[in-house]
């Protein structure tokens, strides 16, 4: 599988597996993992070489404008995942179990899965949660889909937590790697670790066999993740651990200016614009 050693072209790019996100791990090579919410998105980043696209329960905040994940149902996600994978001839596309969708029981969550990957295309779902959602994660892995965990700060339980806050200072930090640890032997394919102190990061990584992808959990992680408004420049606020690679809200900004501005004076449409 090329990508982390050779530049990803169309000649030697094949559909990304969870095994080979495996094999990047034993061989000490990093990847980067997006969002993505629609095709359009989804294209440009297959295109650029990103192996692995999440269509997240962020999609509440980021498409639909909830205030939170915690509303977003099965019903708004699966066009979505729909629309992702119909964009990404190669990435791995991973999606997200909502809030509400796996918590009641084993079944619940095999149900729900199962509709992400038949209704939607997804390749993979990924459920938050470490010891206590150990069982969901077996029965799933056990019906044949791969599994994706999530450990640390959990956004469905927001409110739970108290909020947006980092999970593992001090005395917790044991609770985030007996998590990390119990999505492993649960049998999921890899660990998103969300807002965890890196040095806590760094333990459970080295410790799992399998790949843990970080957001606010320092460098050491095997992969990243980020949401793709946050990373672009197009949203307002980010969390402190958002590098910015682009400014596209200026950009769209001026551009939506500009457009304003060349029909009010007619300049728009011109002649080449018009048949």
């Amino acid at each position: 599988m090329a990508y982390a050693t050779e530049e990803p072209t169309p000649a030697n790019r094949r559909r990304t597996r969870v095994h080979h996100l495996q094999q990047w791990k034993d061989a000490g090579e990093r990847w980067a993992m997006l969002t993505s919410y629609d095709a359009m998105t989804a294209a440009v980043f297959d295109e650029a070489g990103i192996p692995a696209l999440l269509v997240g329960d962020s999609a509440a905040n980021t498409v639909f404008g909830m205030p939170t994940t915690v509303p977003v149902t099965l019903d708004h996600m699966v066009p979505l995942v729909r629309a992702v994978v119909a964009g990404a001839p190669h990435a791995l596309v991973v999606a997200d179990l909502v809030f509400g969708s796996y918590e009641a029981s084993d079944e619940q969550a095999v149900h729900s899965a199962v509709r992400l990957m038949k209704e939607g295309g997804a390749h993979a779902v990924k459920l938050e949660g470490g010891v206590a959602r150990a069982s969901r994660i077996r029965a799933v892995v056990a019906a044949g889909i791969p599994v994706m965990g999530h450990v640390g700060f959990t956004p469905q339980a927001e409110h739970a937590l108290g909020g947006y806050r980092v999970q593992g200072r001090g005395d917790a930090a044991a609770q985030v790697v007996a998590d990390a640890k119990a999505v492993a032997e649960a049998g999921a394919f890899s660990v998103v670790l969300e807002m965890v102190p890196a040095d806590v990061a760094r333990q459970v990584t080295s410790t799992l066999a399998i790949p843990t992808v970080g957001i606010g959990a320092g460098a050491d992680c095997d992969a990243q993740v980020l949401v793709w408004q946050d990373f672009a420049g197009l949203s307002e606020r980010t969390g402190r651990f958002v590098k910015k690679f682009a400014d596209v809200r200026s950009t769209l900004a001026d551009a939506a200016r500009t457009y304003a501005s060349e029909v009010r004076d007619g300049s728009f449409p011109g002649d080449e614009h018009s048949f």
